[in-house]
């Protein structure tokens, strides 16, 4: 699993509003009016401030999240009232993530990693301030599980340090920290849930990215039961147990093409379909008591947020905020409030409040740089073309406003992360700039993509580099059949899969793209799939029969892989890389670079050594967009001076 490209991108990783569709292929989207637009510099779009997270502290007068706004991810409390928020961690180095308050006093949880490598801890902040590091050790991976909800006497923590391939599941005591092992993963399973009464384990298993099964472990009997034995290719994930440990809710598209919320009552092994949309459902969650199920559906790019009443029995109406939708949402113990962020195309996401009594959301947070002036960004349209064998493509298109018949823009398209990721309707900073100076950027959906059904999810198996990259040259000649866009000028780009998708289409198809930007792509998937990070291990399989195996498709792994044909890239290339990536090894990057010089074409390279498979730091993203930006006038638009070195 390649992840997202910068974390302000709205892209998937490689594997472990309203909508417009398009008329026709070839008929252009319609067309905003043109108006001045202000431009803003990369340090301004990068000031703007980025949110994670929602925990109630437990007078539920405060939240706990994560925030960038010191350059770097750090831990923040913030009055439900509003208010300044406050600075609960104040790492300078590694960023910092806040999962959760204690439920009893306001000690914090929360993980950070060593320079992006993704070797997780995670860690307590005592009463006095100070750190202690629940998961100590070197070469390992804690994620936290969860908290036992009936009374906070203790959490769930997932660890590899036992096995590197395996996570096991400790239960830490919240007052002493003294762990006791739960379960002892040799199965490769991924532990997914624990029952309120600890009497169940959930499990899941993957057999492809698209076929998955969900195991209970009876945690007495120290037993495995597999209930999801199906015929054909189903997904099954799971979400969680209800609050009275009654049943199993998880998530299938056995028999259908969108997943849907089914419930698995432990006493009986009966299974009851719960609610089901016309797109993917991509999880669904109880509050504290189980009075509210939130539900959130994948509607052609964008989330949709369901919130039902379970004691009323009816779906309660949420807040109606403008320019957006409302995302994540959180609950408070009491169940009298809940946290969620709302997002828009030109409104980065933001923190709210809401009190169930009064109806009232209360913004706390104010993520865009009040530098800029939301008018001047862009709303995205969801646009589709059909591709050479006539398969229906979805993008996310971004139109500058200076972009008119009269004054033509070059464009980019940008490939997501995965495969398997999606583009989606969501404010993303570093499309936004791009966008801002002239560039009309499309986001494809190629086949593979996530949210479109489990047959356009599987229609890349296997045929990378070949069929998801044709929509690609098909996406090239929609956008030069845009009345606005100049169409002897467009890029192609991407992050993760996508910077592989760069690499690949400036090596497999060296005319059809001007440029090509590649953000820690794969160039050699043979060293990639050999070298894949242990923790992986329960996806491997999964893994090769999405892409192919090392050892018995070596061949057809060569010929998918850019790295061996680099000799036929002819075109400038941009490369941008984190040094500690554990995903896409600096080698990738290093060696495609070594080889497309050879060709004396224009190469420009960029290594964040304190980054990883994502940026996480301002500094880093400031300059990562800055570089693009220099490299696309250069080469794209051809504004731009050549680099003083």
């Amino acid at each position: 699993m390649l992840s997202q490209c910068f974390r302000v991108l709205a892209a998937v990783v490689l594997l472990p509003s309203l909508v417009w569709a398009a008329p026709p292929s070839g008929v252009s989207a319609k067309e905003p009016s043109a108006r001045p637009s202000k431009e803003y510099t990369i340090d301004q779009f990068m000031a703007t401030t980025d949110f994670e997270g929602a925990s109630f502290s437990p007078d539920e007068k405060k939240i706990l999240f994560s925030s960038n706004g010191s350059g770097i991810f750090n831990a923040y409390s913030v009055p439900v009232k509003g208010g300044t928020p406050t600075p609960l961690t104040q790492s300078k180095t590694d960023s910092t993530f806040a999962v959760s308050y204690f439920p009893k006093d306001e000690r914090i949880l929360y993980t950070r990693d060593q320079g992006g490598n993704e070797n997780s801890h995670l860690y307590v902040r005592g009463l006095d301030g100070k750190e202690k590091d629940l998961t100590p050790g070197d070469n390992l991976k804690a994620l936290f599980a969860g908290w036992k909800e009936d009374d906070g006497s203790a959490f769930y923590v997932l660890s590899n340090e036992r096995d590197a391939r395996f996570f096991d599941l400790y239960k830490y005591g919240a007052k002493t920290y003294e762990r006791t092992l739960l379960y002892q993963n040799e199965g490769n399973y991924m532990v997914a849930g624990i029952s309120r009464d600890e009497k169940w384990i959930a499990l899941g298993k993957a057999q492809t990215t698209a076929d998955s099964d969900i195991y209970l472990y009876d945690v007495a009997k120290k037993e495995h039961k597999h209930i999801t034995a199906h015929e054909g290719i189903a997904n099954h994930s799971v979400s969680e147990f209800d609050p009275d440990s009654t049943a199993l809710y998880f998530l299938t598209d056995e028999g259908s093409e969108f997943s849907r919320v089914v419930r698995y009552v432990l006493a009986t092994g009966k299974q009851e379909e719960v609610e089901r949309a016309n797109w993917d459902i991509l999880y669904t969650s109880f509050s504290k008591k189980g009075t509210y199920r939130v539900t959130a559906i994948n509607e052609d790019g964008h989330t949709v947020i369901r919130l039902h009443n379970m004691k009323a029995g009816k779906q309660v109406v949420l807040p109606q905020i403008p320019e957006g939708g409302i995302t994540s949402v959180s609950f408070a113990p009491s169940e009298k409030r809940m946290a969620f962020y709302h997002v828009g195309d030109r409104s980065p996401s933001n923190l709210y409040v809401y009190e169930f009594a009064t109806g009232k959301a209360t913004r706390l947070t104010h993520a865009l740089n009040p530098e800029i002036d939301p008018e001047d960004l862009v709303d995205t349209q969801v646009v589709r073309f059909k591709s050479f064998d006539g398969l229906e493509i979805p993008n996310i298109l971004f139109k500058p406003h200076q972009a008119t018949p009269e004054n033509k823009s070059p464009a980019i398209v940008w490939v997501h992360g995965g495969p398997g990721g999606q583009t989606r309707k969501s404010y993303s900073a570093m499309l936004q700039y791009l966008t801002n100076h002239g560039y009309v950027v499309l986001g494809i959906n190629n086949r593979g993509s996530s949210g479109y059904g489990k047959t356009f999810f599987t229609a890349d198996d296997q045929k990378h580099g070949r069929e998801p990259l044709r929509d690609c040259v098909e996406a090239k000649k929609y956008l030069a059949s845009l009345p606005y866009v100049d169409g002897s000028r467009i890029g192609i780009a991407g992050g993760s899969y996508g910077g592989y998708m760069a690499l690949a289409a400036l090596a497999f198809h060296p005319d059809t793209f001007n440029v090509g930007v590649d953000i820690f792509g794969v160039s050699n998937w043979l060293r990639t799939l050999q070298g894949m990070p242990a923790d992986w291990e329960a996806f491997r399989a999964a893994l090769y029969q999405e892409m192919g195996d090392p050892v018995k498709q070596e061949q057809m792994l060569k010929d998918i892989s850019p790295l061996f044909h680099a000799a036929k890239i002819q075109k400038p290339l941009l490369v941008i890389q984190g040094a500690n990536d554990p995903r896409v090894l600096q080698a990738e990057s290093d060696d495609i670079v070594a080889a497309v010089k050879k060709n004396n074409v224009p190469v420009e390279y960029v290594v964040f050594p304190d980054e990883g498979h994502g940026f996480t730091k301002t500094k880093n993203e400031v300059e990562a967009g800055s570089r693009m930006l220099q490299f696309l006038d250069r080469y794209l638009k051809g504004s731009s001076p050549a680099p003083a070195n």
